[in-house]
């Protein structure tokens, strides 16, 4: 495994949060507490192992930037999704720990109070995670990539 593989496992790492958090909002629907804490428990891993990742990359590539360099729709849609997915990754965090914390705490109430902020938004963020990677690696290289 080499510092280029990395994109593709934090998006894979991505699309594991996104499918946990989605199960684990239909489990928590259908009153399955122990399949709802298992999966989001996983995503929490899986996003945490993300984050780790993307870490390390962009510190072993600190200067060397991917630019998205198709023209058109493809770029304005690119920079639409960059420039809400960024600063939402960075605020869901506090909610997420909250979201935890209250339920760790065994107090639900405010468990779902701050579940209702963060899940719609940590959903957005790892799948709009998945987009980027696609758009920026593999639906709209780079020429000579």
């Amino acid at each position: 495994m080499t510092i280029q593989d990395l994109p593709a496992i934090n998006a894979s790492l991505n699309t594991l949060s996104t499918v946990f958090i989605v199960l684990g909002l239909a489990f928590i629907k259908a009153e399955r507490k122990l399949a709802h804490i298992t999966c989001m428990v996983t995503a929490l891993i899986t996003s945490t192992a993300f984050l780790t990742c993307y870490l390390i990359y962009h510190y072993a590539k600190a200067g060397h930037v991917t630019h998205f360099t198709h023209p058109g729709w493809p770029k304005t849609l690119y920079f639409i999704i960059l420039g809400t997915h960024t600063p939402l990754a960075v605020a869901v965090l506090p909610f997420i720990i909250l979201t935890v914390a209250r339920a760790l705490q065994a107090r639900y109430d405010m468990h779902r109070k701050w579940a209702r902020i963060a899940a719609p938004i940590w959903l957005y963020v790892s799948l709009t995670g998945v987009l980027v990677y696609l758009m920026l690696y593999v639906w709209f290289p780079p020429a000579g990539a």
